[in-house]
């Protein structure tokens, strides 16, 4: 945090005004005000007109006209002032715990999504998490650890893809509405199984991540395969993983699974930032009454009994899986609809869980020039 973001132009007695009037404004995401989360990096007094320089810590482009129609509402009352001018800018900060592997080259923070057991959504969460923080502001990278079944290849529409290497130490990614992604499946063909065993498969997971040259990116979501293996344990032992996301649905048999990939995550020593749920209901197409035909509740439950945040519950559509299904998944396909708000919701929700486990101290921040 800048110890000093007021500029010497700008009236002691104002700048008191100004930031008693920031202090009212609480970010939703990091449950403070502006300035106790950092966020105010600038004060500037150009005449009657006040400058101010906000650098958001998470992806959240969407939410920047809304926060500067109320700041400028709120400042408009100020005498002293007759225009309000807001830059917003972004700077992710790096999460690694002490003790951690080392940092992956170009890549700020690593998010799990994982789940205890198969068919519940996980790859579906996984791509349009990514893309869900992609569209917010962040750059972002997808790997799908998934060896035994990728399905990325074909939800982001690249599964014709094959990885080249330019300097004969590393594979380029593919790059496909604007990720860049790493699987397993690139190089094998549809049809064909992965029959490894479970070192052979974690292996081939830390190859994938540590030989694939990734641009500089603020997160790089790995889907995960389901369970609580080799993989996983691999994953917390040779990966500086920042925190975990895990994807459940409501009924009982899936979030006793979930139930013990959270205590995997605990033992292990990686935070889980929250739970999704997927199939949460259904919403009927001739009535429009919301229907629950996996049950309710299960999802909630279990984040209340394991003190984590519930992130966000999704409905059973068909849409969400023929947009996967399609090469072209909800955020993409339909980007300013319900669904797509859901997944930006739960972007929002996790990047912010990271900066709360975050040094303020450690933010590198980069503010526009006027």
């Amino acid at each position: 945090m800048n110890p000093n973001p007021i500029n010497d132009q700008l009236p002691e007695a104002l700048s008191a005004k100004v930031l008693s009037i920031l202090s009212t404004q609480i970010d939703p995401f990091l449950n403070q005000n502006l300035v106790e989360a950092g966020l105010v990096r600038s004060l500037d007094l150009d005449g009657r007109c006040l400058k101010l320089g906000l650098v958001y810590p998470y992806p959240c482009q969407s939410k920047y006209r809304q926060r500067v129609m109320a700041l400028t509402n709120a400042l408009a009352k100020l005498e002293e002032i007759d225009e309000v001018e807001c830059e917003i800018g972004l700077s992710v900060p790096q999460v690694q715990a002490e003790g951690q592997a080392e940092a992956v080259k170009g890549v700020k923070n690593i998010v799990a999504v994982s789940s205890g057991k198969g068919g519940v959504g996980k790859s579906t969460t996984a791509v349009n998490l990514a893309l869900a923080l992609a569209s917010e502001g962040a750059r972002v990278g997808l790997l799908d650890a998934d060896i035994y079944g990728p399905s990325v290849p074909i939800m982001l529409g690249v599964n014709d893809f094959q990885p080249v290497s330019t300097d004969g130490k590393t594979m380029e990614p593919a790059f496909a509405h604007g990720l860049a992604a790493m699987s397993i499946g690139f190089m094998v063909t549809e049809d064909q199984a992965t029959v490894w065993r479970g070192p052979m498969a974690a292996g081939a997971l830390v190859q994938l991540l540590n030989e694939t040259n990734w641009p500089d990116l603020d997160y790089l979501v790995i889907d995960m395969p389901p369970g609580t293996g080799d993989i996983q344990l691999t994953l917390s032992q040779q990966v500086p993983v920042a925190g975990a996301v895990v994807v459940t649905t409501p009924q009982d048999i899936a979030t006793a699974d979930a139930r013990k990939g959270i205590t995997m995550f605990n033992k292990v020593n990686i935070p889980v930032l929250g739970i999704v749920e997927n199939m949460s209901y259904h919403i009927c197409g001739q009535c429009g009454s919301k229907e629950h035909p996996f049950g309710t509740g299960g999802g909630q439950a279990t984040a209340e009994r394991y003190d984590v945040p519930m992130l966000g519950e999704l409905p059973l559509n068909v849409a969400i899986r023929e947009a996967v299904d399609g090469g072209n998944p909800t955020v993409v396909a339909d980007p300013d609809g319900d669904i797509s708000a859901q997944y930006k919701a739960i972007a929002h929700k996790t990047a912010a869980a990271l900066v709360n486990l975050s040094e303020p101290t450690a933010l590198e921040i980069e503010i526009c020039d006027e």
